[in-house]
């Protein structure tokens, strides 16, 4: 996943908004009423982009982080229902927003049911640029957003999670009406390849990674996909058995918990499709050796894995996920298929090919087990602890591919 650009340190501004469970933002269509106009247009052009104050900045930041706090809120056990305050917005958004704020609340019921839900939501909001163009101001900003579950202290104390959490971009849109006020207008969050976060209602993109690329020989077919059928009694496996002398089970997962949300650019280049890439660098991390040589010529060759901070001199087998697998499983055995994924323990990884097309198109690492389900944690979008349990639920329809590290 892209970071958002953070070179504008002059415009960048904090928003907590953390409301009780039972409060809602209502949106009202401001312009319903004819009271949404064209103000003139600014001395520069209608069309060409200025500054926003640090007050409207600020003011702005405000409008999206409770709108965020409150779509956050629907997926809860305890979705918002009183109305407290507004926040106006175009009529094309307020339309947008009742839709799938009723969707979301239908998916924390599916999340309640599959394991328990969240009980309450956090989010920040940092925004890292601005502009303004005529009426319509554009900020760009990233959510922070942490879903606690229902686990009690004294559980979180044996290791449960304590939420999930997720770093997502936006771009959020506002126009101004002729009395100043400003309406919003669009939000796109940028979800990536990957899963969409549990605030989001989109699919993922069944697209190829950007690191990878057709091996230099066939492969043939891989081994049959892992179950999700829940085991009847809790699988706790624990690695007590190292495939391979040297690996460091415990600086894998270390290395995920580090660098889940801001990805390690002093050592490492970031792909569009970041997923495999951060796999790669934890598996390094814990101990795997580069297999090389190093050079072009040995870039699309399935046998090989190795990083460079040439692009051309990256294996496709290092940031590609289908490549990886092939790597992993049949040249270097250096993982071991699972048949099913409530085998999966910490460290380990899961993959998944979301349109069952042949082709795996996301990668995963288990950084918490806890009463036999695993915990995953991954880039695009940057995701911390998210539950097994509510990605099968989300992607029911993928094929799953549960490895033994």
């Amino acid at each position: 996943m892209k970071e958002a650009d953070q070179s504008r340190p002059d415009q960048g501004t904090s928003v907590r908004t953390a409301y009780k469970r039972w409060i809602v933002v209502a949106i009202t269509i401001a312009a319903a009423s004819g009271t949404l106009g064209t103000a003139p247009p600014s001395p520069q052009g209608s069309s060409q982009k200025t500054q926003l104050s640090t007050s409207e900045v600020d003011e702005l930041s405000q409008i999206a982080g409770e709108y965020l706090q409150t779509r956050a809120g629907m997926v809860t056990t305890t979705p918002p229902r009183a109305r407290i305050s507004n926040i106006s917005a175009t009529p094309a958004m307020a339309n947008r927003t009742s839709d799938e704020f009723a969707q979301l609340a239908a998916k924390g019921k599916r999340y309640e049911q599959v394991d328990g839900g969240y009980t309450k939501a956090v989010v920040d909001v940092t925004v890292t640029d601005s502009s303004l163009a005529g009426t319509t101001a554009t900020i760009q900003l990233t959510e922070d957003t942490r879903l606690y579950m229902p686990f009690t202290a004294a559980e979180v104390a044996e290791g449960a999670p304590e939420y999930e959490e997720f770093s997502l971009p936006h771009t959020v849109t506002f126009t101004r009406s002729t009395d100043g006020t400003w309406l919003l207008a669009s939000d796109k969050a940028d979800t990536g390849s990957g899963p969409a976060p549990s605030t989001q209602l989109t699919e993922p993109d069944a697209a190829e990674d950007t690191g990878g690329g057709t091996p230099a020989e066939d492969e043939g077919g891989k081994e049959t996909p892992s179950s999700t059928d829940e085991p009847p009694v809790p699988d706790n496996s624990t690695k007590d058995v190292k495939l391979q002398a040297g690996y460091d089970y415990g600086k894998i997962v270390a290395y995920a918990n580090k660098y889940w949300k801001n990805p390690n650019k002093g050592s490492y280049r970031t792909y569009g499709n970041d997923c495999t890439n951060f796999i790669s660098q934890a598996m390094k991390a814990g101990g795997w050796g580069i297999v090389g040589p190093t050079d072009a010529g040995q870039r699309s060759n399935n046998k090989k894995w190795f990083y460079t901070i040439f692009v051309e001199r990256t294996s496709y087998t290092w940031a590609g996920a289908e490549n990886w697998y092939w790597f992993a499983t049949k040249h270097s055995k250096r993982t071991k298929s699972l048949d099913n994924v409530y085998k999966l323990a910490s460290s380990d990884v899961l993959q998944a090919d979301w349109d069952r097309n042949g082709n795996i198109s996301h990668s995963m690492i288990v950084t918490k087990k806890y009463n036999g389900v695993p915990y995953l944690t991954y880039h695009t979008t940057n995701t911390h602890n998210k539950s097994l349990k509510k990605l099968v639920a989300d992607h029911g329809g993928a094929w799953w591919y549960a490895h033994r590290t």
